[in-house]
């Protein structure tokens, strides 16, 4: 795939896969879900860029995703050098955007990646790509950044509470899904439940850890790896009292859907509606066991 940097989106162009991980994802073992999101990019062919500004330590984590995407076959795995919003709008720290088949967007914090890229030629860019037919894979803050309703931080409980959790914008590369991450390591039901209770059309998404969801152009989402998905579904409730509420009190809604998918299970985002295989899935991915001397 070539991509024209100057040329202006097709309104109907078909836009690549998304990838979702619950972050933590298996770096040392059998790495199923980058080695994943390495064939969907197109394996030893990918021409995969990174992006790390969510991290702090963004130099680290860009060389250790850098050599996992080489060691699993990538020939050209390039980083973005995008730390600042000046660098956003540089066309040579963006040229490795333009014929990417895969695009990775590490970890670290979601709102500072938002801060950084949001407005600036590098978030058009990347969206124009991903419309353009690359795979767009996010992990931990990646994950939730890649959503046009972005889950900004909160805080942990089962408890919905109307002041839980907080929104911002994010990149806008799929617009139903509001996506949390290292859900279960984390106890993040609460606030999930509190964003559906915001603004009932979204689908919120609990994703955890060495989990991810692969969402097609189709709007057909897909769930790979080790843990479970949360998906929550307030389109139906007709009761909601967040409204009425002061900041910390716990919320009352009505008839609330909640769906928990494993591997090999999918969901219809369009129609609200879970899938289970045809075929039950083999367990996911074991370990492989290591030589022994």
């Amino acid at each position: 795939m070539t991509f024209d940097p100057d040329a202006p989106a097709q309104p109907h162009a078909t836009a690549g896969m998304l990838m979702l991980i619950g972050g933590a994802e298996d770096k040392l073992g059998n790495r199923a879900i980058l080695r994943r999101f390495v064939e969907l990019s197109g394996g030893p062919a990918a021409r995969i860029a990174i992006i790390a500004a969510a991290s702090e330590i963004y130099g680290v984590v860009s060389q250790t995703y850098q050599r996992i995407f080489g060691e699993l076959g990538v020939a050209d795995v390039r980083v973005l050098e995008i730390y600042d919003r000046a660098q956003c709008a540089d066309p040579n720290a963006l040229e490795p955007l333009n014929e990417a088949t895969g695009m990775f967007l590490t970890g670290g914090n979601q709102l500072k990646l938002m801060t950084i890229i949001g407005g600036t030629p590098a978030a058009t860019r990347i969206r124009r790509v991903y419309r353009n037919g690359c795979v767009v894979a996010g992990t931990s803050a990646g994950a939730s950044a890649v959503c046009q309703h972005m889950m900004a931080y909160g805080s942990s409980g089962t408890t919905p509470r109307k002041a839980m959790m907080h929104f911002a914008p994010g990149l806008g590369l799929i617009t139903r899904l509001l996506v949390d991450q290292h859900f279960g390591a984390r106890g993040r039901t609460g606030r999930l439940i509190t964003a559906i209770a915001h603004n009932p059309y979204l689908l919120g998404v609990g994703l955890d850890e060495d989990t991810a969801i692969e969402v097609d152009a189709k709007r057909m989402m897909r769930v790979f790896g080790r843990g479970s998905v949360m998906v929550v579904d307030g389109s139906g409730s007709e009761y909601n009292n967040i409204h009425r509420l002061p900041d910390n009190a716990p919320l009352a809604m009505f008839d609330l859907r909640l769906h928990i998918l494993t591997h090999g299970h999918g969901f219809d985002i369009t129609k609200r509606q879970p899938l289970a295989p045809a075929v039950p899935p083999a367990p996911f991915d074991p370990q492989i066991p290591l030589d022994e001397d």
